[in-house]
């Protein structure tokens, strides 16, 4: 469960990740995030500004109330979504998550403050 707290937010969640292949020798493993208006992503965690930026940046491609059809009025939300994605996958071994020097992992909130669902399987020693 990820519980956010703003409309549009990316909150890094490298570190619960890392804890669920901490004991794992080899393998991947698999996130998914079943919300239309959410997703996950991987990018550079060192710096927060890198985030943000990618939010803004969506959001003055995609603004928020721009005469879409959907009568919810969170159309933005499910665009993003799906430019961002619902899934990623990342390869770890001795418990150690592969990512770039500064990568981390993201979970995208689109259409907030909410809790929503993360999804994970881990495939071993493949």
């Amino acid at each position: 469960m990820v519980k956010t707290s703003k409309r549009i937010e990316a909150v890094n969640i490298t570190l619960r990740v890392e804890e669920l292949v901490r004991s794992k020798k080899k393998g991947i493993i698999f996130l998914y995030v079943p919300h239309t208006t959410a997703g996950v992503f991987i990018n550079e965690s060192a710096d927060p500004d890198v985030a943000i930026d990618i939010n803004e940046k969506l959001s003055s491609l995609i603004p928020y109330g721009a005469g879409y059809r959907h009568f919810e009025g969170n159309s933005d939300s499910h665009i993003k979504s799906v430019i961002v994605g619902n899934e990623v996958f990342v390869f770890f071994e001795n418990g150690k998550l592969i990512l770039g020097r500064w990568g981390g992992i993201f979970f995208a909130e689109f259409d907030g403050p909410r809790q929503r669902n993360l999804y994970y399987n881990i495939l071993e020693n493949f």
